[in-house]
């Protein structure tokens, strides 16, 4: 007995079973730009190919370059899209970049179906022969469009042979054809391809402008997502759309439909960017037990150790650049508790500090990646960063060297003054110390400096001199540096200062000069250590491209001038001069202000005048 089962008109032969629903759409193709306008972030590219086909001045050939997911190949294919728009029923105004509404060849174009248009991935087609079947095709007319498109994606994975056959068809194709390469290694394309092609860099997408396109996704989606979550998602992108709307679709759906910053954290294995902060400021504050538990709570939270040290060293970078561009708080996927605490901690650390702690951080990272147990590689970094501070500067070391001192750092008493920079005094410690809050007992027999000192912190202690330097020694004058630098007997340092020096300006501690024509480039760094060995402190010694004064030597030559006009016009002189013919004023000596002449305000005899007569004639 035959047995028939119903059958549900909208599922075709599947008995009994419901229709499928509609396959899902990824985000990143679901919201892939369908013309110029949609595109993001990359409006000079769009204005440049506006302006070409509106005085048509189309190229031959395009390179598209950029990191991954900027939408190389999506430019791509609306490029070709423009080339070829025409809607039925309409005059024919040639390429544009103005698509309000699907045309002929629009649809079939994005889908990648359309005859006239080929798309090939060069990573997968890389020899001469997949070349080849493109040279042999195009000299063909187009069948439907405007224009015979060829994409070529990934085009640097070709090889030299296929590159070599690319040549000739891509300086002069035939006017039905045109090329349009992607890639993301654009070193890789030789020269004389990028010679035939207009280059356009697509750019990274600026957090901003990223951001505001994921929340206006989330409202068409009706998924609430949270802007902390939304920031999280933008900098873990890096400027990638593609990457951006990837991270989105798997938040969603790890969120059930909301996006949290909490769920976006446990998802990338992120540490809350509010901890990163605490930790922060647990290493500069030289408190290593409490770097440490914040370090193992966000571990036992999820948070990778790798990423943990990636973030403080984001942190770090964050908080140098709101120290010397306070500007950059306004940027929008920063959070609060970044933005506020960001700009009070680069109010008091030094440049110095942070520099170090970011070399630490960059040259560590590869250490804990590759390292068996993550964790305690971690807890080490955290630990050379927390005793940085016990290290000597450069300066230091050299003094230290130089009297015979031991170099390494060796533990100070917390709240000494010492900084995380290793060392000059009241110019560093001192001036975070007004502005931190009270420390800790020390939880250690030796504990590390602090960056972040105690608001009282004990009086410092005075740094040894170097032990070249006399006590009370003062250099008031440039004069005086060059006077010392002959009692040193650096006789080459005295005669470049005194022949290649237009000084700029002079304090106490601080030289800036421009340095004459053919003066040895090395002069500045060369003074600068001698002041610091000969004084015991820090100069800063800098060039500069302001005209300046006359050289010393310039000076002492016009002095020299000066006088022997002045000899020469004394009274007296010109007497002796004019009784022997032929005389000349050899060397002027100035002698004391008692032998002035009241007239003319010089010596009234200027110094022995070495006259030379003429032989008397021979009588008779």
């Amino acid at each position: 007995m035959d047995e028939t089962h119903g059958t549900l008109p909208d599922a075709p032969g599947l008995p009994g079973l419901p229709a499928p629903a509609t396959p899902y759409r990824v985000l990143a193709r679901k919201y892939r730009p369908q013309t110029f306008d949609d595109l993001i972030g990359q409006g000079a590219m769009v204005r440049t190919l506006a302006n070409a086909f509106a005085a048509g001045r189309i190229p031959q050939a395009w390179m598209l370059t950029g990191v991954r997911g900027v939408g190389k190949t999506t430019t791509a294919r609306i490029l070709a899209r423009g080339l070829n728009y025409f809607r039925d029923g309409q005059p024919d105004t040639g390429p544009t970049v103005t698509m309000p509404e699907l045309g002929r060849h629009c649809r079939a174009i994005m889908e990648s179906r359309h005859m006239d248009v080929l798309e090939m991935d060069a990573a997968s087609h890389t020899g001469i022969d997949d070349v080849r079947g493109i040279i042999d095709g195009i000299r063909y007319s187009p069948t439907e469009a405007r224009y015979k498109v060829y994409i070529v994606d990934e085009v640097h994975m070709l090889s030299e042979k296929a590159f070599n056959a690319f040549l000739k068809t891509l300086e002069e194709p035939p006017p039905h054809a045109k090329f349009v390469f992607a890639t993301t290694e654009i070193r890789k394309v030789p020269v004389t391809i990028l010679s035939r092609c207009q280059r356009f860099d697509l750019r990274r997408v600026e957090a901003e402008t990223l951001s505001a396109h994921l929340k206006k996704i989330c409202a068409a989606e009706g998924v609430n997502a949270e802007a902390e979550a939304l920031a999280a998602v933008t900098r873990a992108a890096e400027g990638s759309v593609r990457d951006a709307l990837s991270l989105l679709d798997q938040a969603i759906a790890h969120g059930a439909g909301t996006v949290t910053a909490q769920s976006v954290r446990d998802m990338l294995g992120l540490a809350d960017r509010a901890r990163i902060v605490d930790l922060f400021e647990a290493v500069m504050r030289g408190d290593v037990p409490a770097a440490f538990a914040e370090l193992r709570a966000q571990y036992d939270s999820g948070a990778d150790p790798a990423v943990v040290l990636s973030d403080l060293a984001g942190f770090t970078h964050l908080v140098t650049r709101l120290k010397i561009v306070p500007d950059a708080a306004a940027d929008p996927t920063l959070s609060e508790a970044e933005r506020v605490r960001g700009a009070d901690f680069a109010a008091r650390l030094p440049v110095r500090a942070l520099s170090r702690a970011w070399q630490i951080l960059l040259k560590a990272l590869p250490e804990v990646q590759a390292a068996p147990r993550p964790l305690p590689a971690a807890e080490m970094v955290i630990v050379r960063l927390a005793y940085a501070a016990d290290l000597p500067t450069p300066d230091e070391a050299l003094r230290r060297l130089r009297s015979d001192e031991s170099i390494s750092g060796g533990p100070a008493p917390q709240g000494s003054g010492g900084s995380f920079s290793g060392g000059s005094g009241a110019r560093g410690s001192a001036a975070l110390a007004r502005e931190s809050a009270p420390l800790a007992a020390p939880r250690a027999a030796a504990p590390p400096r602090p960056v972040l000192a105690s608001a009282n912190p004990a009086p410092e202690t005075a740094r040894p001199a170097a032990a070249a330097a006399p006590p009370g020694l003062r250099l008031g004058r440039f004069e005086d540096v060059v006077a010392q630098a002959e009692a040193k007997r650096d006789i080459a340092l005295k005669v470049a200062l005194e022949r290649d020096v237009h000084l700029v300006r002079f304090e106490e501690g601080r030289i800036e000069f421009r340095l004459a024509q053919g003066g040895r480039p090395t002069l500045a760094n060369d003074l600068a250590r001698a002041l610091d060995e000969w004084t015991g402190r820090r100069w800063i010694v800098a060039l500069s491209k302001d005209e300046g004064g006359p050289t010393l030597a310039q000076n002492s030559r016009a002095a020299e001038q000066t006088r022997h006009e002045n000899a020469a016009a004394h009274p007296l002189v010109r007497e002796v001069m004019a009784r022997f013919p032929g005389a000349q004023i050899v060397d002027v000596r100035d002698k004391a202000a008692a032998d002035v002449g009241p007239a003319t305000g010089v010596a009234a005899a200027t110094g022995p005048v070495e006259a030379v007569p003429e032989e008397p004639e021979d009588e008779g």
